[in-house]
This record gives C-alpha cells, sequence and structure tokens, in this order.
C-alpha cells in the first residue's frame, strides 16, 4: 500500500519517488525517474518528466507539463497552465532531445507562478519570488521580486506571506506576520526576522 493518492486515471511509472501524503489527480503521469516530496499536490492532466525534481508541499495546479531540467524547492505554486521550457533553440528538423540539451530551471522556496505563464529555461526564480500571471519570463528573478509583462519586468516587492511591500519611505518592511524585511539595493531584498 502507497502512503500517497493517485487517481485511477493517473499513470505513476515503476521508479518514481512519490513522498508521503501527496496528491496525484486525474489524468497526470509521472516518470519513472521523477523525484516528488511530501505533501505535494499535482493537479489534472499534469505531467512530471524524468529528472524532475519537486520539493515538500508544492502545489502543481492544473494542465502543467514539468520537463526535463525544472527544479522546484519546497513550497513552490504552479497556477493552471502555466509553462516551463527545457530547451533554448529547439527544432524539429534537428532534435534536441536528449539529458544533455536540457537548461536547468530552479524555482526557489516559496515562489509563486500565475496561471498562463512562461518561464524560460535556463532562469531562476528566487525565493518567494511572485510571477504574475501571463508573465514570459526570461531572465533570472530576485528573491521577494514580483514580475509581470511580456517579456516580464519587475514591478514590486512582495513578501513570503504574500504583502506587497512598499519600500519607498524606508529600507525596512514589516509585513502582516511580524516578519521584516530590508532592502539592500535595487535588485535584493532580504528577510531579517
Amino acid at each position: 500500500m502507497s502512503n500517497f493518492f493517485a487517481h485511477e486515471s493517473a499513470y505513476i511509472d515503476e521508479g518514481a519517488t512519490i513522498g508521503e501524503g501527496s496528491k496525484i489527480w486525474h489524468f497526470s503521469h509521472v516518470f519513472p525517474k521523477a523525484v516528488i516530496g511530501k505533501g505535494v499536490i499535482i493537479g489534472q492532466n499534469v505531467l512530471v518528466s524524468n529528472n524532475v525534481t519537486v520539493g515538500d508541499k508544492c502545489k502543481i495546479q492544473n494542465n502543467v507539463s514539468l520537463y526535463e531540467g525544472v527544479v522546484l524547492e519546497d513550497f513552490v505554486f504552479c497556477g493552471p497552465s502555466m509553462v516551463f521550457t527545457n530547451v533554448k533553440t529547439p527544432r524539429s528538423e534537428f532534435p534536441r532531445a536528449t539529458s544533455e540539451h536540457y537548461a536547468t530551471t530552479l524555482v526557489k522556496r516559496g515562489a509563486s507562478i500565475g496561471a498562463n505563464a512562461t518561464i524560460v529555461c535556463g532562469t531562476t526564480l528566487g525565493e518567494c519570488a511572485f510571477v504574475a500571471a501571463g508573465a514570459v519570463v526570461t531572465k533570472d528573478v530576485p528573491a521577494y521580486a514580483m514580475v509581470a509583462g511580456v517579456p516580464a519586468r519587475q514591478i514590486g516587492w512582495m513578501s513570503a506571506y504574500g504583502d506587497v511591500m512598499d519600500f519607498s519611505q524606508s529600507d525596512t518592511f514589516t509585513d502582516s506576520q511580524g516578519h521584516v524585511y530590508e532592502k539592500r539595493g535595487p535588485s535584493e531584498v532580504v528577510r531579517l526576522k
């Protein structure tokens, strides 16, 4: 008996590692070399390819494909139908379809990606970064940064809890949970406590 739930329509290939308490819903497919942490929720019609790592307590909404090269740390949120790419220069005539062709995309702890956003491979989303719905991320996103648009540009800062942070009057900000953040430069915010 497994220590996770998988809907009867889901395909879990032999060899996949799935953590305790995770839930995998309708029509999803987990490849044999995928690693999924504890307490993860995998929505409907989700693909988790070989050599993908999903940390603990992530939420992957419907219609998301986690292609080889994607690494999600703990508590990452992937909104409905958002897209990860894994090849920089795809060509049908000249396939780039092996592990050495795939660029790594790292999504750090607590980051959120909105519905229909696209994350171009080879980028890193910093801790608790927030990507707006429909954004196209083509470069790294700093920790706690909010980005939006095509291509995505930084529009502000957001705390781990989800409060928009205003540093216009001070280099520090206290969120609604009492956590203190400090802005240390134009592209760096750190959580102090």
